[in-house]
């Protein structure tokens, strides 16, 4: 379906960005190593995800009920993603965020209820990624944003855990910083584009 491409690309520029979670994956693997905080990158990388089911299946029945309001959400949510993006492109530095001690599985998992980025993509990937009159069930949909999701965080929380020492020396640098950005943004500004016009 031609929606995979534009929530893929959703969902690798909204997880590889530096927000919260990635900030302090990035920081607790500078300070404390890559074994020690790799409990918190699996609670990221599993947390998230689940807050995104959990959000799913509870929006399916409101959606199935009221399909105008899916579309309010659907719009709200690309309103969102266009901001997020020009956020992203004109962002020039990190927030200094420190912990005493890495997070643990639960603790990073509980974080994504707290989280405020956390909220806002989980109700914009399933609000701007699933279609009522679709062919297949909001469930379905769900299941599989759900998973790639999960994918995805792997991979690019991955790229901040892994990589923490190396890109910190590259991102220092303020050029370097709004070039990667940029990217990013472009990133997200193609995939409203592609669901735009899907």
């Amino acid at each position: 379906m031609s929606f995979y491409i534009p929530l893929f690309l959703f969902c690798i520029s909204s997880t590889i960005t530096p927000g919260p979670n990635n900030l302090m994956l990035l920081i607790s693997s500078i300070r404390f190593g890559v074994r020690k905080t790799l409990s918190h990158y699996l609670g990221v990388c599993l947390g998230f995800p689940f807050m995104v089911l959990i959000i799913g299946l509870g929006l399916e029945s409101i959606f199935v009920s009221h399909p105008r309001l899916h579309t309010v959400i659907k719009v709200v949510g690309g309103i969102y993603m266009l901001w997020l993006a020009f956020k992203i492109i004109l962002s020039s530095n990190f927030d200094d965020e420190k912990s005493s001690k890495p997070l643990s599985f639960v603790q990073a998992a509980l974080f994504q209820w707290i989280n405020p980025k956390a909220w806002i993509m989980a109700i914009g990937v399933v609000s701007t990624y699933t279609v009522v009159s679709a062919n297949m069930s909001l469930l379905v949909q769900v299941v599989i944003i759900t998973v790639i999701y999960m994918v995805v965080s792997f991979l690019c929380t991955g790229f901040w855990i892994f990589g923490g020492n190396s890109v910190k020396r590259i991102l220092n640098n303020e050029n370097h910083l709004r070039i990667f950005n940029l990217i990013l943004g472009i990133l997200l500004i193609l995939s409203i584009v592609l669901m735009i016009f899907e």
